[in-house]
Parts: C-alpha cells; sequence; structure tokens
C-alpha cells in the first residue's frame, strides 16, 4: 500500500514540477538536508543567498560546521562577478530561493544558472514560494535540483508536514539513497493528503496570485503603508524578470508591507484583521499573517534585522483563496482603524 501511494505521489510531482525523477520526503528541512548531504562532503565549499529560510541557513551555517562543511553568503542583488571572489577551489553548489521571506526578493534566475555552469557547481533552488505553477525552474532556466516546502502551497490544507526534491534522475537517486538512510521518509496517510492537495493546487494558486496581486495594488495605495514587497508590483526590482519568466506573470501567493507607523501600529493592523489569521506557516486556503520581527526573526537584535531590510513595521501576509474584494476590504478596514492613532502620535511627538 505504502508503495503504491508513494509511486503515484511521485508521477503526481513530476507531472507538477516538469522533471525527470521525484522524490517526496517527510518535510522540506528533510528534502533540503538530504539533497545538500548527497552533493556536498567534508571538505567541501557552497554559496547560499544572504536571505535563505531560517532552517536551511542554521543548518548550513551551524550544523555543516561540525561536518567541515563551509558556506559563504552571496548578495543576489549584485551581479555575478561579485560572486566569483568568493568562489573556492572546493565550491560544489550554489543555493538560492525563488522568492525569499519575508520581503519577497527575487534572484536573477537565469544568472544564477549561467554562473553555476559557468564555474561547473550544482544548482539548487528552493522554490516553494514560488510554486510550480508559477515557475518550473528545471525547466527554465535549467536548474539542477529543485526543492520544495510541501508542507505549504503543494498540500495546501495546512495539515501535513512533507517535503519533495526534484531533478535528473541520477541525481535523484542518490538524494533518495541518502534521505533512506537519514531517516526522511513520508508515512503513507501524509503521501494520501498530498496527493489530494495536488490535485487542487492550480486553482488554489491562481486565486492566490490573483488575490495577492488585488491586496498588493490596495496596500501600495493606502496612506498607512510605507512599502509593498510583492514581485508582482511593477516597483519591485524584478517584476520584469518575473514578468518573462514565470508563467502568465503569476507572482505567487506571498506579499509583505510596512506600516508608517512602528511596531505599535503594525500590531494593531493584525488584531484588527477578521478574515487574517495570525499564524506562522503559508500556503493553505486561509490568509495568514505574522510579524517577523517577532516571529521568525525574533532571534536576531533590531540593528541586525534593521542590516537586512527587517523592519518592525514589517507584516508577512500569506495570502489565501478568500473573496478577492472581502480580503481586501478587511485589510483596508484594519490599516483605516489605525489612522487616527498615528496621526495623534505624530502630533504628541511635535
Amino acid at each position: 500500500m505504502q508503495t503504491r501511494l508513494l509511486a503515484c505521489m511521485y508521477a503526481n510531482h513530476l507531472t507538477v514540477v516538469g522533471t525527470e525523477a521525484a522524490l517526496v520526503l517527510g518535510s522540506g528541512m528533510a528534502a533540503v538536508t538530504s539533497t545538500l548531504l548527497t552533493l556536498l562532503k567534508a571538505g567541501d565549499h557552497m554559496l547560499i543567498q544572504e536571505a535563505a529560510y531560517g532552517g536551511t541557513f542554521d543548518l548550513v551555517h551551524k550544523e555543516f560546521k561540525d561536518l567541515n562543511i563551509t558556506a559563504t553568503m552571496i548578495d543576489t542583488s549584485q551581479p555575478s562577478n561579485s560572486w566569483a571572489s568568493l568562489l573556492m577551489p572546493n565550491t560544489k553548489v550554489i543555493y538560492v530561493e525563488a522568492i525569499s521571506n519575508p520581503l519577497m526578493q527575487v534572484p536573477d534566475l537565469p544568472v544564477v544558472v549561467a554562473f553555476a555552469q559557468q564555474h561547473k557547481l550544482t544548482s539548487v533552488i528552493d522554490a516553494t514560494f514560488a510554486t510550480p505553477v508559477n515557475l518550473q525552474p528545471a525547466v527554465s532556466p535549467g536548474f539542477d535540483v529543485v526543492i520544495h516546502s510541501a508542507t505549504k502551497f503543494l498540500n495546501g490544507h495546512s495539515d501535513i508536514i512533507a517535503g519533495a526534491v526534484a531533478g535528473r534522475s541520477k541525481v535523484i537517486s542518490k538524494i533518495t539513497g541518502k534521505a533512506n538512510h537519514l531517516g526522511g521518509s513520508l508515512d503513507p496517510h501524509a503521501a494520501f493528503l498530498l496527493q489530494r492537495g495536488i490535485k487542487t493546487l492550480a486553482l488554489r494558486v491562481e486565486r492566490q496570485n490573483a488575490n495577492a496581486a488585488a491586496l498588493a495594488a490596495a496596500l501600495e495605495k493606502h496612506p498607512q503603508v510605507q512599502r509593498v514587497h510583492y514581485p508582482g508590483l511593477q516597483s519591485h526590482e524584478r517584476y520584469q524578470l518575473v514578468r518573462e519568466l514565470f508563467r502568465k506573470g503569476g507572482a505567487g501567493g506571498m506579499l509583505s508591507f510596512e506600516t508608517v507607523g512602528g511596531m505599535q501600529q503594525a500590531e494593531a493592523v493584525v488584531r484588527g484583521l477578521q478574515l487574517g489569521l495570525v499564524a506562522p506557516s503559508l500556503g493553505g486556503v486561509e490568509t495568514l499573517v505574522t510579524l517577523p520581527a517577532t516571529t521568525s526573526h525574533s532571534g536576531l537584535t533590531a540593528e541586525q534585522r534593521a542590516a537586512i531590510g527587517i523592519n518592525d513595521n514589517l507584516i508577512r501576509v500569506a495570502v489565501g483563496i478568500e473573496d478577492t474584494e472581502d480580503l481586501v476590504d478587511d485589510f483596508m478596514r484594519a490599516l483605516d482603524a489605525t489612522a487616527a492613532e498615528v496621526a495623534a502620535n505624530g502630533s504628541a511627538a511635535n
């Protein structure tokens, strides 16, 4: 039974991501760990983008030290010739995310692939935020290995933990062997639920794309919003790349924005939402909101957060599939309700 379920699950995932082979695992971090420990050995070095997922960051910069595997961060907003100076004779992997958390930064993905090919590196991308509906990075621009936290959009119902790795058959076979030894297998019931979720993936993501685009556009015009981070906005630095590379220009269901006031206003906006739920996950049918300064990046000092652009007034939104007008109205009402308080605080300061 388990074998039949997983075989069906792999077949579904292959169809979704467009690769020769795929592997479904027990978590997104199982996928990341199994992949990197397959591609790297003691004495090797890798390049990884600065704004990586916290679990990946800790794995690479803390756990790998004990294995004598080193990593250097790259600024993906800078030209690739600046990365070349960070290469070492033992550099084997370059690792990026299609859309970063929580500032929704998008690397120049074709440049990353070209850099990897030029320097004979294995290119790995975490495409969780983009989803395979919007981006198939193994197909274009040609990443060697694609990782998804299947807990999120692939499943879409916030009720399992799973991960996936996709790529050429030869490399996925090696990753499978490593994953089997590490014990990151996905249980049959979770595989069944993930298979269920993938059936509605395209429908859900298309709605999340539309909802996020509408919400981002409305937020950008609101007087209580200082800045919106969303790859589908013309104000985003990679807007044109997303239009060209992402399928139908779909920019995903994740966005973040900064209020004109500080953390107090951001907290008030979150409290004032009726549809948006306060929870740290993403990719499900419901809209979820968090304050990165007090959740995902609370371990950093205020100065460290500011240095990487994560301010106390930043709100991250994982957009769901609610009625678009209802969702936008919910955020507009919550922002409007804080306007008087911000004005009062400004008057007091003067």
